[in-house]
């Protein structure tokens, strides 16, 4: 297994757009939209916090699971099943599911050097708050990550190539911003939109990172979204993924 996630990390490296992709998009809207002045503002619709005190770097990191879960990973695998990797390596005593480990791994990798990114630069450049329950904060961004990753599996399944892949992540990413908040913020959603937020995952994904940003846990009910979201996404990817 050491020797696949470094060959993919290598790999990876190389491919270095997609990388980057992922870490400047979402650090590149934080500190550009930081820079609006109503957002520097207190929000009453926040309890009177400021947007970019949590809410906004949440979303940014969200940004960053979805970039890397929607559009690389589908990418990836859906070349490798072009171009006959994963039935070659069925073939030989390394199981293809090993190269899938690694895959998983390093996207993860990618999305979490994205979350310290956004975390430290918010914080010195907008004064945005640091989560205060750091450990409620990991517990949260693993869960959505898996939950994400796994929906990153599903469209790696029914993608017919890898030109479609991406594109397919991004018919399914922009939805789910805008059902997370990212341009209508969930607090002057109507009832009937902020109920479909609730029941998307990453509606309840937000609202548990910003609970670990004032220093709470996150709430059981959006644990309990997430935990079905991964465990939905996660059967039908076990379902459907082809290895040829």
């Amino acid at each position: 297994m050491k020797k696949i996630l470094l060959m993919e990390t290598k790999l990876h490296l190389r491919d270095w757009p997609i990388l980057a992709f992922g870490l400047v998009l979402p650090i590149g809207l934080l500190l550009g939209l930081g820079q609006i002045p109503d957002l520097g503002k207190p929000d009453p619709n926040l309890g009177g916090a400021r947007f970019v005190d949590a809410q906004l770097p949440a979303q940014m990191i969200l940004l960053a699971l979805m970039t890397m879960s929607f559009t690389a990973l589908p990418g990836v695998l859906t070349a490798y099943r072009e171009q006959g990797v994963l039935r070659r390596m069925s073939t030989t005593p390394v199981h293809p599911g090993r190269l899938l480990g690694a895959q998983l791994v390093i996207n993860l990798a990618v999305a979490a050097i994205a979350a310290v990114l956004v975390i430290v630069l918010g914080a010195l450049v907008l004064g945005s708050h640091v989560p205060a329950n750091l450990i409620g904060f990991v517990l949260v961004f693993l869960l959505g990550a898996a939950a994400m990753l796994a929906l990153g599996l599903v469209i790696a399944s029914v993608a017919p190539s890898s030109k479609a892949a991406p594109g397919i992540g991004s018919v399914v990413m922009f939805p789910l911003l805008f059902l997370a908040g990212m341009w209508l913020p969930r607090e002057i959603m109507p009832d009937a939109l902020r109920t479909i937020s609730d029941y998307s995952v990453v509606g309840p994904f937000v609202n548990a990172m910003r609970d670990t940003w004032a220093g709470d846990w996150p709430q059981l009910p959006h644990l309990a979204v997430m935990l079905v979201g991964l465990a939905l996404f996660g059967g039908l990817a076990v379902k459907l993924f082809k290895w040829e």
